[in-house]
């Protein structure tokens, strides 16, 4: 029997492009609740898992499951109406329009039938956007055209406008590109309150970004897990290092570290 707590699964997920294997008999998982950070080297795969969970590109091979139902043949727009949102490492926002008037485009009904019942929904959908301005710090800059934004603002705007679609499951990929480091900060500051209410799955490069929001990593490499644990663990196995970190496995021989399990 299947854990009850599972939101998310891939299970022996191949994608080719030609000749090329983007994943390769991958299997990954995730429970609700979680905050997973995904790490590996360029064309290890990461954005190909996204694509692949999301409906943007169906597998070869393999089974993608999302809270025990398949997501197979499912259009991106009826995945995202299940639950599971995403966002992309280039902001996608309406630069022409304010940042309040981007997260009123975006959010969705409440869930809830019983706040449905007892506020307007216009009520119940101010409420909602004033909470996402909050979260992400522009309640200050709500009537300022986004395209105006800094960087990072209008990264933290992308993802409360991925908030007001209320999804279960966040696909996020390359948060703090570009960033400061205040902006980065500020962002795993973000993603960590998020992680209170929703499971998210966090794609990055930068490690110290990764160090600060990070209980769990997954490596992927050639389309396939090489290794998952603690930050600890990964940084410390002798694969990751030779094949993510680039150093050399004998660097660490007289002194060898844990090793993460594969799973």
């Amino acid at each position: 029997m299947g854990d009850p707590n599972e939101i998310l699964r891939v299970d022996n997920v191949t994608v080719r492009f030609g000749g090329f294997k983007a994943l390769d008999g991958l299997n990954f998982s995730m429970r609700a609740g979680e905050l997973r950070v995904v790490i590996g080297p360029n064309g290890a795969g990461k954005t190909t898992l996204l694509d692949v969970i999301t409906g943007k590109v169906r597998p070869s091979s393999g089974s993608v499951t999302f809270k025990g139902r398949s997501l197979a043949g499912l259009p991106e727009q009826r995945v995202a109406q299940l639950g599971i949102g995403r966002k992309f490492q280039t902001p996608n926002v309406f630069k022409s329009l304010t940042v309040l008037e981007n997260l009123r485009l975006s959010v969705r009904s409440p869930r809830r039938v019983l706040a449905a019942l007892l506020l307007p929904q216009a009520a119940v959908a101010r409420r909602r956007v004033e909470e996402i301005l909050e979260t992400i710090g522009l309640t200050a800059k709500a009537h300022v055209e986004a395209g105006i934004l800094s960087h990072g603002e209008k990264q933290w705007l992308e993802l409360g406008m991925v908030m007001a679609q209320d999804p279960e499951l966040f696909l996020i990929d390359e948060p703090v590109a570009g960033m400061t480091p205040r902006e980065s900060e500020r962002t795993g500051e973000l993603l960590l309150a998020l992680s209170r209410r929703h499971a998210l799955l966090v794609i990055e490069h930068d490690m110290t970004f990764v160090r600060q929001i990070a209980s769990t990593i997954t490596v992927l490499d050639e389309g396939k897990t090489l290794c998952e644990g603690s930050v600890e663990e990964v940084q410390n196995d002798p694969r990751v290092i030779e094949v993510y970190l680039g150093q050399d496995r004998e660097a660490d021989a007289a002194n060898p570290q844990p090793v993460c399990v594969v799973r």
